[in-house]
């Protein structure tokens, strides 16, 4: 994969958004971003003509699996060719030349809102107004002008839209992360891969789960996380989404996913790509 060639990146949300902070951090300022209203619309930008590369959320430290991203990734022919993990930091924006005192207003996407209780509970005078976005919500107080509204966002939607930022640090808990999958039409493994993602359709049986894990397990292949999604038509039965540290160029991988297929089960490779680090989570260790 070569980001110089593939330069527009969609991802979901307005410009600002914490996607595109991940977008930037992962390939660089030289993309061009590509804001998408909706989920669905973020996994269609590709054969709408409107993208090169998506940037999904997939799992928040705090929050849990983005399972519209899973539903959806599914659903695609799409491929995983890279990963990002960002801090999620929020602080509160004003208009240009608001100040904290006169604020008596917050709006942000609900999520981001109920991440931030401690914040309001030491500013009982200030309401609290839920929308649809953390950066759109940046951009409707910069736009009204208005000295008693403020919005919760990445410092990237204040560059963005110009607001003044007013506070750092709103989240009650900075162990606050956010994985982003980067998705694309080309299947290329890229250089130094050494995680595998991959989901799994298995017989609705007992010990059917633990039959597809044994090919892993007595290889010495570490299981990173797994994910249960229902399957739709199909009550009470789920498909299982793995994330292994491997790759499929390694001899015993190949080996695994041939004993599990040979078992019946129907396996997909979603992707294999290198590995993100946490940040500052390694050098704390």
């Amino acid at each position: 994969m070569s980001p110089a060639k593939l330069t527009r990146v969609a991802f979901q949300g307005e410009r600002g958004a914490f996607s595109e902070q991940a977008a930037v951090e992962l390939l660089g300022e030289h993309i061009t971003p590509v804001p998408r209203p909706t989920f669905e619309a973020l996994f269609a930008a590709i054969n709408d003509g409107a993208a090169d590369l998506i940037l999904a959320p997939i799992e928040n430290a705090l929050a849990g699996s983005v399972h519209r991203s899973y539903d959806l990734l599914l659903e695609s022919n799409l491929t995983i060719v890279g990963e990002v993990v960002i801090p999620i930091v929020m602080n509160l924006i004003g208009a240009l030349g608001a100040h904290f005192e006169n604020v008596r207003s917050v709006e942000s996407h609900p999520v981001a809102l109920a991440q931030c209780e401690r914040f309001f509970a030491k500013n009982p005078h200030i309401r609290r107004v839920v929308a649809e976005d953390t950066a759109g919500s940046v951009s409707n107080v910069v736009r009204a002008a208005d000295p008693s509204r403020a919005a919760i966002a990445g410092l990237r939607a204040a560059d963005v839209y110009g607001g003044e930022l007013l506070r750092e640090h709103l989240e009650d808990d900075r162990a606050n992360f956010t994985r982003f999958l980067l998705l694309s039409p080309d299947a290329k493994i890229p250089r130094g891969a050494n995680k595998l993602s991959l989901v799994m359709r298995l017989a609705h049986q007992p010990g059917s789960l633990q039959a597809a894990l044994e090919p892993f397990a007595k290889r010495k292949i570490n299981l990173l996380r797994i994910e249960s999604r229902p399957i739709p038509g199909h009550p009470w039965e789920y498909r299982f989404y793995l994330d292994l540290a491997a790759s499929t160029e390694d001899a015993k991988v190949k080996n695994a996913l041939d004993e599990l297929r040979k078992f019946g089960h129907e396996v997909r490779v979603l992707g294999c790509y290198v590995a993100a680090q946490t940040p500052g989570l390694e050098s704390s260790k």
